[in-house]
């Protein structure tokens, strides 16, 4: 099984480098599944419905999160009545969602996917390594292709979570801090990692923000709205490639330009 798994979506420039760029990705790659990180894909920070949709009617078969899926409201009856948008797993048992889900490709292979958030320099949410051990424990045992998306500030936190996992599944997956690493590696067990896919996005920014800014923010220490930047827009990724019992083949770092108007 390909696997793509798209780095955190920004804005409207990385819901247009979805619809431009990913049938070219699929067709390059060979992919059977394709994952995203979409919590910021409204206007920077958070997600709505309509956004949601849009992406799943572009060719993504599943979207993931983070921290920053609760900014619109509209999102909360939303993730009750959809499989296809994760939110973190180790929330609190009442909170609306799902933290993992089971998804089957057009060829009829099953995959599961589950969503983590760290802990580290972020909420003080329950331990995402004993909820990971928790939901495998849950999945179906013939269930050999299982993708994590880590979604985490600290790169300590992701590699713990990649060693933990080690064998367990198929891919360990960083997303959060937008700048793609260059660890892509397969661990010994066999379990793919990379501590950050990147982020789908403009490049030309700090982190998928106007760069002006963000320096202002620093030179000052004065608030200012946030807003999404417009220049150098990339797909950034990652491929996975499984065999039949689950194990990572071999991992590539996908990074796509979309050609300026």
């Amino acid at each position: 099984m390909h696997i793509l798994f798209i780095g955190d979506i920004v804005g409207s420039p990385g819901r247009r480098a979805v619809e431009e760029l990913l049938p070219k990705l699929v067709d390059r790659y060979l992919i059977d599944l394709v994952v995203a990180n979409g919590e910021n894909a409204a206007g920077g920070i958070g997600i709505t419905p309509q956004v949601a949709e849009m992406l799943l009617n572009s060719g993504i078969d599943l979207l993931t999160s983070g921290n920053h899926i609760w900014k619109h409201k509209e999102i909360l009856s939303y993730l009750d009545d959809t499989d296809r948008l994760l939110r973190p797993a180790n929330y609190p048992p009442d909170t609306p969602g799902r933290g993992y889900t089971v998804i089957e490709t057009a060829t009829g292979e099953k995959a599961a996917v589950i969503n983590l958030e760290g802990r580290v320099f972020m909420s003080p949410l329950e331990c995402p390594f004993r909820t990971a051990a928790a939901v495998l424990a849950a999945l179906p045992a013939d269930l050999n292709v299982v993708l994590v998306d880590m979604h985490a500030e600290a790169t300590s936190e992701k590699l713990a979570m990649g060693w933990y996992l080690d064998g367990r599944v198929s891919a360990v997956i960083g997303t959060h801090t937008h700048v793609q690493t260059a660890d892509d590696r397969i661990l010994p067990g066999g379990t793919g990692y990379i501590t950050d896919a990147g982020m789908t996005g403009p490049v030309n920014s700090v982190i998928g923000m106007k760069k002006e800014i963000i320096l202002e923010r620093f030179l000052t220490q004065r608030p200012q709205p946030f807003k999404v930047a417009s220049q150098d827009i990339q797909l950034q990724g990652v491929v996975v490639d499984v065999n039949s019992k689950g194990r990572c083949r071999e991992i590539t770092r996908v990074m796509m330009g979309l050609k300026q108007p």
